[in-house]
């Protein structure tokens, strides 16, 4: 019997119009009933997603920018990671060979000096958006990770001089084919929720968990249940491939996989996409 799940959103709970599914609503809420502890374990921002978790009126703990920041079911921080300020300033004042446009993120929020009005249609639920700002200004010990935004394959090229000037003093993933993460070394979702069950006095292998992109890979291979999204990347389903791929995201696919769980925690499941 899991005793924890834990929900990437974009991509696994959000559909493609990033909204949450009334199927998805009500498995959550019964998944809680049962006695299941909620996690969100998210790229997205902790001001963002604290206000869409009281709205569903679950109680649940956050995992924030990809493992960089931890909340209790009160909202509470429990634990916190930032890029070292020499990482930090070394990647913002770069000039890199990319036409990506370069975000940054920190306690204040979503910061950039880049207007790309069309990435704020994934925060449209929520209303969160960046503010425009010269990221250069910025206090380099204030930056918790620092994401650059274009087509995948410019980013696979742009992730190659990365890894070349920053070598293994930072830890790279994608969040989404068109989302390329710098991260502090060591910090993901997976030990983000190792340090999270560990408080609570629970093993990783009574929790579930479900994602569908590279930031998930940790997560996912770390837990009693790991499930990939249809919809997963290439790349994630290449390198779990012992792992149980679900329905897609658009027909609402954990919510369909928690209903069988609920009422059959023992049987396989079959995913209809």
């Amino acid at each position: 019997m899991a005793r924890l799940a834990a929900f990437d959103m974009d991509g696994t709970l959000l559909m493609p119009d990033h909204q949450l599914g009334t199927t998805t609503i009500r498995a959550l809420h019964a998944l809680a009933e049962r006695g299941v502890i909620l996690a969100f374990a998210t790229g997205r921002h902790w001001q963002e997603m604290q206000p869409l978790i009281a709205g569903l009126q679950l109680s649940a703990y956050l995992i924030s920018g990809n493992g960089t920041r931890v909340h209790d079911q009160q909202g509470n921080l429990l634990a916190g990671t930032d890029l070292s300020p020499e990482v930090a300033e070394q990647v913002i004042h770069t000039r890199w060979d990319t036409t990506a446009s370069l975000h940054v993120f920190n306690d204040d929020g979503w910061l950039t000096q880049d207007d790309v009005p069309e990435v704020l249609h994934a925060h449209q639920m929520s209303g969160f958006r960046y503010q425009l700002t010269d990221l250069k200004r910025l206090p380099a010990h204030q930056v918790t990770k620092i994401c650059f935004i274009a087509d995948h394959e410019e980013l696979c090229q742009l992730q190659g001089q990365l890894r070349d000037a920053l070598g293994d003093r930072a830890h790279f993933c994608f969040s989404a084919r068109h989302c390329l993460e710098v991260m502090p070394v060591g910090c993901n979702k997976g030990s983000a929720l190792a340090a999270l069950t560990a408080s609570l006095d629970l093993s990783l292998a009574e929790c579930m968990a479900f994602g569908d992109a590279m930031n998930d890979r940790e997560m996912l291979e770390s837990v009693g249940r790991g499930f990939i999204m249809g919809n997963a990347m290439s790349q994630l389903k290449a390198l779990l491939p012992h792992l149980p791929v679900i329905g897609h995201c658009e027909t609402q696919g954990v919510s369909h996989y928690l209903n069988h769980w609920l009422t059959n925690p023992n049987l396989a499941y079959s995913p209809e996409y």
